[in-house]
């Protein structure tokens, strides 16, 4: 692995010397074993302990096969679909590496004791496959976490629809959190030159997520000045919707629970934000009677902010808490997009307020392989920046996890792989001194 990081830290390795290094043949992974996956069976999702299921081990590497890539991970980002990893919900990955491993030889290769987790990532190739023509060795790049095989039609129009869609490092093994990955080619997207390796890793995964859900024709096509609604508007998805409803010509109506995120998102450019912690809004009554009383007094604070305006737009992804209440709050003939469902999967809401007032609700799963280039396009020329807050290493990825399942973080939370200090990677100085301020936003909010 020295050599490795030598060469990526060196001014004047080729692609010659990045072919040249002896490929190690095993590295460090954060991965859950499929043995302990009942292990905390009969407890709370909130009780689960991520530092108690997730493992930093060596591995074996892998070789790529025709159309895959074998990277060099810089460092990495924490989704919640890492969360779920840990926790085995809804239910544990070794079911989907199952799965995939009847699809033939290459998935069966997926189908471990061992699950690598991590659907991000920042790094160096270090070798291709056959077939592979757009990267090469030694090339800088960062990834999207959509794996298709394309063999169906289905999926030619759009590729989320391929049936034989995965999430790597969730549905897939030799995920991002590690010294090494695996991915397809087609995973891969140039590195944007300004950011360090940290700050390009932890965009990936949820700016092309919100793109998809509020900006394509596949999500909600958000137009301007549009009322947008923002759950979690300063965490991982909400922060990049709210910088895309900016600069889209919309107006963002962020929720938040503290006064800290609250200005987090004023200090964006959003002037509508509510924190429902100092509001004290209780969507439900007790576990099973929603509290509809809740949602006319969420939706009269809404409209007191936006000149007696209901949004037009809702970016769900909180699920169960919060799913009534946004689909009452939605303009008559208003959307309410929806991912991730975080608070529980199952949603309860009442069908008169979307029926009768020809409401639609639109399912939106990460983005397919343009939406993810447009979306890295636009971080890239410096239109939508990182909002990494705080940095662990690999090591402690555990830890990181857990911070996330438990809300403590605004923003993306990253992890230093190969990396051995934060801040290196920045080729093009230029863009980054004029944006320093806002990719730092999230990272000075944190001290």
């Amino acid at each position: 692995m020295k050599e490795i990081i030598s060469a990526v830290l060196s001014d004047d390795a080729a692609s010659e010397d990045f072919a040249a290094l002896p490929v190690p043949d095993s590295y460090r992974g954060a991965l859950t074993l499929k043995e302990e996956a009942g292990m905390f069976e009969g407890i709370a999702s909130s009780d689960k302990d991520p530092e108690k299921s997730l493992h930093i081990s060596e591995v074996p590497t892998p070789s790529p096969c025709a159309g895959e890539v074998l990277i060099a991970v810089m460092a990495s980002a924490i989704n919640y679909n890492t969360v779920w990893s840990a926790i085995f919900e809804p239910l544990p990955t070794f079911a989907f590496l199952e799965r995939y491993a009847k699809a033939g030889p290459e998935g069966a290769r997926h189908d471990l004791p061992y699950h690598v987790v991590g659907s991000d990532l920042s790094g160096v190739v270090l070798r291709t496959g056959p077939g592979v023509r757009r990267w090469k060795p030694g090339d800088r790049v960062v990834a999207h976490c959509l794996s298709v095989e394309l063999e169906s039609s289905d999926g030619h129009n759009d590729t989320m629809l391929d049936p034989e869609q995965r999430i790597w490092g969730f549905e897939t093994n030799f995920g991002g959190l590690a010294e090494i990955a695996l991915v397809k080619s087609n995973q891969l997207m140039p590195k944007p030159a300004h950011l360090t390796w940290e700050e390009a890793a932890c965009s990936g995964l949820v700016n092309s997520t919100a793109y998809r859900q509020l900006v394509s024709r596949n999500g909600a096509g958000m137009k301007q000045g549009d009322n947008v609604l923002i759950w979690g508007a300063s965490g991982g998805l909400g922060s990049y919707a709210t910088q895309f409803a900016l600069h889209g010509g919309a107006n963002p109506v962020c929720v938040v629970s503290s006064d800290a995120k609250a200005e987090l998102c004023r200090s964006m450019g959003a002037e509508a934000v509510i924190d429902r912690s100092a509001e004290n809004f209780r969507f439900w009554s007790d576990e099973r009677t929603p509290n509809p009383k809740e949602w006319k007094r969420f939706g009269k604070g809404i409209r007191e902010l936006t000149g007696g305006e209901d949004v037009d737009i809702v970016f769900e992804h909180p699920g169960r808490e919060t799913f009534g209440a946004s689909v009452y709050v939605t303009r008559k003939g208003g959307t309410i997009v929806t991912c991730a469902s975080t608070s529980g999967y199952t949603h309860e809401y009442d069908n008169r307020y979307l029926w009768m007032q020809l409401k639609r609700i639109i399912g939106s799963h990460f983005a397919n392989y343009r939406e993810a280039w447009e979306a890295n396009r636009l971080i890239a020329k410096g239109k939508i920046h990182p909002t990494l807050s705080t940095v662990f290493p690999l090591a402690q990825t555990p830890a990181a996890v857990r911070r996330v399942q438990e809300n403590r973080h605004s923003g993306k939370v990253g992890v230093l792989c190969l990396a051995p200090a934060e801040g290196l990677g920045v080729q093009d100085t230029q863009t980054r001194a004029r944006h320093l301020p806002f990719i730092n936003r999230f990272r000075e909010a944190a001290e």
